[in-house]
């Protein structure tokens, strides 16, 4: 499955990354581990006011979902 990191400084209503006058950038990851070290390395970094990580299911964790689920696979 493919994972993708998405990340800039807008967020859409929904939540959803938004492309306005922002610019948003686009990874692609085959490891769930490795979408989530990406993730969490930005969001470390503090660069950038939204983050968010999609599967190939079209699943998408961002926000207080994201930080959760980055908390949990470090328990793992």
């Amino acid at each position: 499955m493919v994972y993708r990191v998405s990340y800039g400084d807008d967020l859409g209503i929904d939540g959803a990354l938004r492309c306005h006058d922002s610019v948003i950038c686009t990874e692609y990851f085959r490891a769930e581990h490795e979408a989530l070290g990406r993730a969490r390395e930005l969001l470390d970094r503090g660069e950038y006011h939204s983050v968010e990580v999609c599967d190939g299911a079209g699943n998408i964790l961002a926000g207080v979902r994201l930080q959760l689920k980055l908390r949990a696979s470090v328990v793992e």
